[in-house]
């Protein structure tokens, strides 16, 4: 389980061959949060609500970033 990117402590994960929809893990010490890449909604977790924002705001910018790593990683089920 690759980390792809690290944003002020919280660690962002795509997992080789994982699950559909499509989407990314958020580890913040011991909260983690799966959230889907397509629409940026939760699918299962929760972070504090403070390093969700921050999340999120990079979610949004960095979305191309996300689908090209989730391609990458799970070839059989492309976005």
């Amino acid at each position: 389980m690759p980390t792809i990117y690290i944003l002020d402590s919280i660690k962002i994960l795509i997992f080789y061959y994982d699950h559909s929809p499509p989407h990314f893990h958020a580890i913040y010490n011991e909260f983690e949060e799966l959230i889907t890449i397509q629409d940026l909604e939760t699918l299962r977790g929760e972070i504090p609500s403070r390093q969700k924002r921050k999340l999120m705001i990079w979610a949004h910018t960095n979305k191309e970033f996300l689908i090209v790593k989730w391609n990458d990683f799970n070839p059989e089920n492309k976005l």
